[in-house]
């Protein structure tokens, strides 16, 4: 007979295994090196990496740094550029730019000098911050869910949108009106039923298991010594930018929904812990971690929000890392079955946003900085797709172009105004 201890025990494990597969970190490395034509060898080594740099990230935030229920992955600010540079050649060079960027931000936050934009965030640049993330989650989401984009085969098929609306069905279902184990593990549910019925209509194919070894270990420098070239370590700082953005929201995301005032102090340790992390990444041919939005979400909609999940999660992270084989197991999970897990959980961040908005003062000021903002960022990134460089990579990013335009109005608005009268105030 089971006690409630080992109820708890397996409750905890079973959401462990469910933040696995939610948080999908193994997209990122497995689509940039498939893109950039790395070798089985190069791919492999980035597919563990990443691995055990989330699994050591996620452990050490959720036990000693930011403590909160936040699982670490790749950052997706990155595809692109380590795509490119993969391409070009050029992967020690892009190594050597995002050494550089993460140290940067390793010792504003160290020194406790990232607090202070830390301290600007209000409100209004929060939750306008978090319901961009949102937004941005639900452009992948989509097109997870349809199987791609028009133009490729299986889009919107029949058999991919089975496998999508049933997964999101399951999920909204059960985490509205399930109760006890089938609320909190609406997730996995729905990733069972979705493989199941992959499975049964062709869909997974394991071939590629076969090609993978069953233990393997992360090579240091494995594109060779580090190289650094200063427009690489613009367009790579600028994409860390927005994996600190990106982050910060999260954070705020997980104390809203944990009902806690997350401090700047605790803050500071996360990205301590992220910039500490992506360090060692570069140096085994990595990218950035950042902390990830969707399972956030599955905190929100399963209401389990303990960090022993997330340590358990972490542990599976690191022990895959090390088993390239079930680690490409996980791979095969059809993308509409990816899809239909993200779909509510993009939502939840939305709906996040929305409720830290309401916190903001109903005023002129708020109005036109949360409504601007919004509006550039979704409207300007589609300006900005034929810009190169520095400039491309800023304005081509949705929560970038967001967050610099809610601070940027905010301090013009608001903080600008209120100096100039305290000025003329103490004149008079």
């Amino acid at each position: 007979m089971m006690t409630p201890k080992h109820n708890r025990i397996m409750d905890h494990g079973l959401a462990g295994i469910q933040h696995v597969f939610v948080s999908n970190i193994w997209l990122d490395p497995i689509y940039v090196a498939a893109a950039a034509g790395l070798s089985l060898n190069l791919s492999t080594n980035l597919v563990n990496t990443i691995f055990i740099v989330s699994g050591l990230v996620t452990l050490t935030q959720a036990t000693k740094l930011a403590k909160l229920p936040i699982v670490q992955g790749p950052s997706a600010a990155f595809d692109a550029l380590m795509i490119n540079a993969g391409k070009a050649g050029q992967l020690a060079t892009a190594s050597g730019s995002i050494l550089l960027s993460a140290l940067i931000v390793f010792l504003l936050s160290v020194t406790g000098l990232i607090n202070k934009l830390i301290k600007l965030l209000t409100p209004a640049i929060t939750g306008t911050l978090i319901f961009l993330v949102g937004i941005s989650l639900s452009g992948f989401t989509l097109s997870e869910f349809l199987g791609g984009y028009p133009a490729d085969k299986g889009f919107s098929s029949p058999t991919t949108l089975i496998l999508s609306v049933t997964t999101a069905t399951i999920v909204i279902l059960l985490s509205i009106f399930g109760k006890g184990f089938w609320k909190r593990f609406s997730f996995l549910i729905a990733l069972i039923v979705g493989d199941i019925l992959a499975v049964s209509l062709g869909v997974v194919d394991y071939s590629v298991l076969s090609t993978k070894s069953w233990f393997g270990m992360p090579h240091l420098l494995p594109y060779g010594s580090l190289k650094f070239n200063w427009v690489m370590f613009l367009t790579f700082f600028v994409a860390y930018v927005v994996a600190v953005v990106e982050a910060l929201g999260v954070y705020q995301a997980a104390g809203d929904t944990l009902k806690e005032n997350i401090s700047p102090r605790r803050i500071q340790n996360g990205l301590i812990g992220e910039s500490a992390g992506s360090m060692f990444s570069s140096l085994f041919g990595g990218f950035p971690t950042t902390a990830f939005a969707q399972n956030v979400g599955i905190l929100n909609l399963t209401g389990n929000v303990s960090r022993i999940p997330v340590i358990i999660a972490g542990i599976l992270f690191v022990v895959l890392g090390f088993v390239p084989k079930i680690g490409a197991f996980l791979a095969i999970t059809p993308s509409p079955v990816i899809g239909g897990i993200f779909l509510p959980a993009a939502t939840t961040l939305i709906l996040t946003g929305f409720n830290i908005l309401k916190r903001a003062p109903d005023n002129n000021e708020n109005n036109m900085i949360i409504g601007l903002s919004i509006i550039l960022a979704i409207a300007l990134p589609n300006y900005a797709t034929g810009w190169s460089g520095v400039t491309g990579e800023l304005l081509s990013n949705s929560i970038l172009v967001g967050a610099l335009s809610a601070i940027i109005l905010q301090f013009a608005l608001v903080n600008l105004p209120r100096m100039i009268k305290n000025i003329r105030g103490s004149h008079d």
